[in-house]
């Protein structure tokens, strides 16, 4: 199997944001470079912050990239820890190692097959004994070789605490539980979503995040390969992100069927109701939660956490609920390319619809990273608190899938709120937020 095991320097070229043509900014010095790679990459490393704990950085991010600057304080943390989950559930979670024989991977032609890790999170009977890793001690070395950063501990993020148990019982009943699929951004592992999915199982649903092989910088396989990150060596073109959402929603309908199919690989999965299922993305995550829709009618519903798209929805349009959820920066109607891809295919969406925007948040906002940076003293850019905007994200994610798998009525979903006034609902047609 092809780029194995070697460190890839994802920083040279990189999707953070989801948007096209992104390519690393560069700072004055190696170390200033690395910080920069690995903040935008979607994971914080706190063995990092430490290094630098006195130093202040900043770097140049490309177009429409995610944070434009990383300064750190003086003040840290010696621990990283994800918020605790609002639902009445505990959590439990596992790994499952899925192999689709049908189709060549699309990065590594010369692998005959498309190999692919996903964790899964869901309602426990009981908290378990074992707490879940965040990410394994060689996917963390690998990360920080990435960003070029050798004087902290090689396993430094994988000490970060989670809330989920790896020894937990499945509850619910048969056919009960709704599930929802979600997708990382470019070069990003699936941890970085862990805290919303651990949130949405403790409120009764199914979750799965996929790792898409060798787009993230380290996956690890069950017999001990850790595949890299192939496309962020590849010159990035609008038809390149296009090819990248496709590939995504071909491995989403592939993990749909392993999960749920009448062989799954989970044991639980008798509880999931098949008619009720749905997904979210972060970044081109998010974009290829369109490309997902379009190709499997399964997925009931989506959302897009800040992720410019590519893969134009046809003239019959799509019916289907979706949610767009993003930063004004970015994403404010009639201000920018980004934006106007969200414009594009507002009109081409003739379901239920919504346009959030959150004040003040930055790319990572969306991310486990948002809350893990304030632990540590790190400033990204945004001007809200980390662990606000993963309440915010959480809850309005929640409220969607609740409105559309459920059938509960969410008026927070209507208007604005009292209680969440970063949030801005955006009309297109008007150009206007309130």
């Amino acid at each position: 199997m092809g780029h194995v095991t070697e460190p890839v320097d994802t920083g040279r070229r990189y999707g953070g944001a989801g948007a096209p043509a992104h390519a690393a900014g560069g700072g004055e010095a190696a170390t200033k470079r690395g910080i920069s790679r690995i903040l935008r990459g979607g994971v914080v490393a706190a063995g990092v912050l430490a290094f630098v704990a006195t130093t202040s950085i900043t770097s140049a991010a490309s177009a429409r990239s995610a944070p434009a600057s990383a300064g750190l304080s003086t003040t840290t943390s010696s621990t990283t820890y994800l918020p605790k989950p609002t639902g009445s559930h505990p959590v439990g979670t596992t790994s499952l190692y899925l192999k689709d024989t049908s189709r060549p991977d699309p990065w590594v032609p010369s692998v005959k097959a498309r190999e692919l890790m996903a964790s899964l999170w869901y309602p426990a009977k009981s908290p378990g004994r074992k707490r879940a890793p965040y990410m394994t001690p060689k996917e963390s070395e690998l990360l920080l070789k990435s960003g070029k950063i050798t004087s902290v501990p090689a396993d430094t993020l994988s000490k970060t605490r989670t809330n989920a148990f790896t020894d937990a019982k499945p509850a619910g009943r048969k056919r009960g539980l709704p599930l929802v699929v979600l997708s990382p951004g470019h070069s990003k592992p699936r941890t970085e979503l862990t805290a919303l999915a651990e949130d949405l199982a403790s409120r009764g649903h199914v979750v799965v995040a996929i790792d898409h092989t060798y787009e993230n910088v380290a996956t690890t396989f069950p017999d001990g390969r850790v595949t890299t990150c192939v496309t962020c060596e590849l010159d990035k073109n609008p038809a390149w992100w296009e090819k990248l959402a496709n590939s995504r929603a071909a491995d989403v309908s592939f993990v749909l069927d392993q999960v749920t199919g009448s062989q799954s690989k989970w044991k639980g999965a008798r509880l999931i109701d098949t008619s009720r299922i749905a997904m979210a993305g972060h970044s081109v995550g998010g974009a290829s939660t369109i490309a997902a829709m379009l190709k499997d009618s399964r997925i009931r519903a989506g959302i897009n956490m800040d992720g410019t798209t590519e893969v134009r929805i046809p003239d019959s349009g799509l019916a289907r609920p979706f949610l767009f959820l993003g930063k004004p920066a970015t994403y404010t109607p009639g201000e920018g390319e980004a934006a106007a891809t969200w414009e594009r295919d507002w009109k081409q969406m003739n379901g239920w619809k919504r346009w959030l925007l959150v004040t003040g948040a930055e790319h990572t906002s969306f991310t486990d990273l948002g809350v893990l940076v304030d632990q540590l003293g790190i400033d990204v850019g945004a001007d809200i608190p980390g662990v606000r905007a993963m309440d915010i994200t959480r809850r309005y994610v929640a409220a969607f899938f609740d409105l559309h798998l459920r059938k509960k009525a969410q008026p927070l979903l209507n208007k604005p709120s009292t209680r969440y006034p970063e949030v801005k609902h955006c009309s297109p047609e008007t150009k206007t937020c309130k």
